[in-house]
């Protein structure tokens, strides 16, 4: 029952605010994260297939985020409550 509550304060939502820690060293940082919308990432989900992936926006629009970002690349952030 405790692993279950731990993992799902775990999960990312669309529009939660995640810490990317991935292998774009350079774009790590607070991000807003949405379901990636290229068609290979639909196509993916549509199957079913657990590997969900994220594209990420700023939250303040100034910079393009990166795309068919991983889950463990992503922290989800503690503002998200």
């Amino acid at each position: 029952m405790h692993t279950t509550l731990f993992h799902s304060i775990e999960l990312i939502e669309p529009g939660d605010l995640v810490l990317y820690h991935g292998s774009l060293t350079d774009l790590h940082g607070l991000w807003l994260a949405i379901p990636c919308p290229c068609r290979a990432c639909h196509a993916m989900d549509a199957l079913g297939l657990p590997d969900v992936r994220f594209a990420l926006a700023d939250p303040w629009g100034e910079r393009p985020g990166p795309i068919h970002a991983h889950r463990e690349s992503l922290t989800r952030s503690a503002a998200c409550g």
